[in-house]
């Protein structure tokens, strides 16, 4: 029973560095995103920029980032156990969402150009990229 109690704390405390190293992630993309959108159409506020984050075709490609922060955090919020084969998707999704491709999607296109023109997005994706080897280990 220990063993188990223990296997549960672990995954809850690796999902929640996870969702955090993901939230730092999400906000340099954020934040270079807003920086190429204020270039071309002048400053936001706070209140415009979460306006544009959930409505402008610019910040969409943020969109499946964001998701998957959410299903993570309904991971960290369930009632029940999480399975290791929920958690083996979760990671599989976030590993391949996480792989820029110059021929791929709208989100791997951006991602790619993201980390080619920001440090601050390298480090943040350096951050995630060390766990998740660590959780394959």
């Amino acid at each position: 029973m220990f063993n188990t109690l223990q296997q549960r704390i672990n995954q809850h405390q690796n999902l929640n560095e996870l969702r955090v190293r993901l939230m730092r992630l999400h906000k340099q993309l954020l934040d270079a995103e807003r920086i190429r959108y204020e270039q071309v159409r002048g400053n936001v506020s706070k209140g415009e920029l979460l306006q544009l984050v959930i409505n402008h075709e610019q910040f969409a490609w943020l969109h499946r980032l964001s998701e998957l922060i959410v299903q993570l955090d309904d991971l960290l919020h369930a009632d029940e156990p999480t399975t290791p084969d929920t958690i083996a998707n979760l990671l599989t999704d976030v590993r391949t969402l996480l792989t820029p491709d110059p021929t791929g999607d709208r989100f791997s296109v951006n991602y790619g150009a993201a980390l080619q023109s920001n440090p601050d997005v390298v480090l943040a994706h350096a951050d995630v990229v060390g766990l998740l080897a660590e959780s394959a280990a």
